[in-house]
């Protein structure tokens, strides 16, 4: 299931895939981004190409939707957990506001879908 809920965020323009840690931050856009599994391993982008993540599927236990209201906006995102609860992996989708900040229609529909088909809170 890991699998798929990140080949259907990645099938999504403007979705930041963000890895951080307390000495590097990597920024991934998904535009066109390709995504394959072989045993534990997701890579997430061409394996050949400038930029690409390996996500070990093992490690990664859960999965939740989240919707973090800021004072201008509401951020929309996807965040992947370990075991011990620490974030492994972060999907935050942009571009989800027009030039008047108003929230555009068709990529909260692309959010909640997702969120539909998956459920808010994930157990793998």
């Amino acid at each position: 299931m890991l699998f798929d809920l990140l080949s259907d965020i990645v099938a999504n323009d403007d979705v930041l895939l963000i890895v951080k840690n307390n000495g590097a931050t990597s920024e991934t856009r998904s535009n066109s981004l390709g995504i394959r599994q072989k045993d534990k391993w997701i890579t997430i982008g061409d394996n050949d190409g400038p930029a690409h993540m390996h996500v070990n599927s093992k490690i990664i236990k859960s999965a939740e939707f989240i919707q973090q209201v800021k004072p201008e906006r509401t951020s929309f995102s996807v965040q992947f957990f370990d075991e011990h609860g620490e974030r492994v992996l972060a999907a935050f989708f942009t571009k989800m506001y027009d030039e008047s900040k108003e929230l555009i229609p068709a990529r909260k529909n692309a959010y909640d879908a997702l969120n539909q088909k998956f459920s808010s809170k994930i157990k793998f």
